[in-house]
């Protein structure tokens, strides 16, 4: 039987550049790592740019915006700063408004922002999302430079392709796939984080180690101590691992905008998300993850997949950095008496497009894709975090 149509088909292959600069005290005028990457891309143009900053991070660096303008005065022959920086509303509340994205689609358009000009974007990883989603979606895109302000950011979410916002009620709901141009992580950021902001990045450190890398989660246990007390030296090591682990997966995994079902580095995201959609974003991501971990590894034990004494090890480890293992949304029952948290296995088969896909362990660095989960046995693990971790309850 003929075909009763004929097409023309082209492999269209992407070659995108995606650079991570380590530094401190990035706008010091002795600092060339961001005007060089803002160097002129025309003969005889100043590279304009708008430069949005996280409020929530102005109280731990006063100075900042004075310290962004007079960078770009001192360099006023290359660099056009369009407009003082702005500030942008930080935290996961910013990414259900709207507005927000409206907001900053009107300065770029009063600014006559094009697609050679720069949007710079300092702040924790909502407000990376926010305004990467906004710089993304206009004129089709226009040049992103990342300064993530979070050990989160830093080593996961700031370095990664992704930006988005809430819509639906749900987490990320609407946002693209788009390569920064560059992302410039400042370790003088960290510096006066409080304590929950700093630890949060350990725990994506430990699940790319797990799913990747025993020797890196080797070397995070070994110097547990040192990072709970958060030394300066081995934070940013694992922070610069854990950015280098996300970007080598990115880079070489074949699927770096997640056109498949397979998303590895989301291992132990599915609870995460719904319980940060049932605290109405009050558990913060970091600590929602470290739950999150806790379930997946408790049930990969439970049925089999990995030793008993793994988990316990790995557990023990969350604990020891400060971490929650459990929390009483967990248990919160639908109107029908269905515990909700079996939601978020649905809600993210819907998010990865249809297939159920979940990253496990079965062994340390040793990642395993499974289809199906037994709800019955995610229910048993939950009751045993819960008995196993009264005291770490987190309401």
């Amino acid at each position: 039987m003929s075909s009763s149509y004929s097409y023309i088909r082209k492999n269209i292959r992407l070659d995108c550049s995606h650079k991570v600069f380590f530094t401190r005290d990035s706008f010091s005028t002795k600092n060339d790592t961001l005007a060089e990457i803002l160097q002129p891309h025309r003969e005889s143009r100043r590279t304009k740019a708008l430069v949005f900053v996280d409020e929530g991070i102005v109280d731990g660096n006063p100075n900042l915006l004075e310290e962004i303008s007079r960078y770009f005065r001192a360099r006023e022959d290359n660099l056009q700063l369009v407009c003082p920086p702005q500030f942008v509303k930080g935290g996961e509340q910013a990414k259900n408004d709207w507005s927000l994205v409206e907001h900053i689609w009107t300065l770029l358009n009063k600014h006559a922002m094009c697609r050679h000009s720069y949007v710079i974007i300092i702040g924790g990883g909502a407000a990376l999302d926010l305004v990467g989603f906004a710089a993304s979606t206009a004129h089709r895109g226009i040049r992103l430079v990342r300064f993530p302000t979070t050990t989160l950011s830093q080593g996961d979410g700031g370095v990664g392709v992704k930006n988005g916002v809430n819509y639906f009620g749900k987490k990320n709901w609407v946002g693209t796939f788009t390569v920064p141009d560059a992302v410039v992580n400042d370790f003088s950021f960290l510096h006066g984080l409080p304590k929950v902001q700093k630890r949060a990045g350990y725990v994506e450190a430990i699940k790319v180690a797990l799913i990747r890398d025993r020797s890196f989660f080797e070397f995070i246990e070994e110097n547990a101590g040192q990072l709970s007390s958060f030394h300066n030296k081995t934070l940013e090591q694992v922070i610069r691992k854990s950015a280098a682990l996300h970007l080598d997966h990115i880079a070489s995994s074949g699927d770096p905008f997640e056109k498949g079902s397979a998303r590895p580095l989301d291992f132990g995201h599915w609870v995460a998300h719904k319980l940060e959609q049932l605290s109405s974003f009050k558990i913060c991501h970091g600590d929602a993850v470290a739950i999150g971990l806790a379930v997946d590894l408790t049930y990969a034990s439970k049925v089999g997949l990995v030793k008993l004494k793994t988990t316990q090890r790995i557990l023990a480890l969350l604990n020891k950095l400060g971490f929650p293992l459990y929390s009483n949304l967990l248990h919160e029952l639908t109107q029908d008496g269905k515990q909700v948290i079996l939601e978020g296995l649905e809600e993210f088969r819907e998010h990865l497009g249809g297939e159920l896909t979940i990253t496990l362990i079965q062994g340390i660095g040793e990642g395993i894709e499974v289809h199906a989960m037994d709800r019955k046995a995610i229910l048993h693990s939950v009751d045993d975090l819960q008995n196993l971790h009264p005291s770490l309850n987190h309401s």
